[in-house]
């Protein structure tokens, strides 16, 4: 299950965001006791680079992510850790 949720988070954000970097981890077996895991939504961290992110404060680039992802919140993300970077800000950490 986690496994196509990821699968369909991942297109879902290619879609919105049209990222030149993602990475979607499952975090969610860490979490196994929490409240939202038990209901069978998922813990996720997403590191992303966009274009769209430049000129954005870190807030707004998070909210460009939980929009996209919108329609998963909370029957299929629980919990959303996100790392949103510029393609120069990416560059600059390499």
């Amino acid at each position: 299950m986690s496994n196509s949720r990821v699968e369909r988070i991942q297109a879902t954000i290619n879609t919105a965001l049209q990222p030149d970097f993602l990475d979607i981890i499952d975090d969610s077996q860490a979490h196994a006791g929490d409240p939202g895991a038990q209901n069978g939504a998922g813990h996720y961290v997403v590191s992303i680079v966009s274009k769209q992110f430049v000129g954005c404060s870190m807030v707004q680039r998070h909210r460009l992510v939980y929009d996209a992802l919108a329609s998963f919140m909370p029957t299929e993300i629980h919990a959303l850790r996100i790392k949103a970077l510029t393609p120069d800000e990416k560059a600059l950490k390499a």
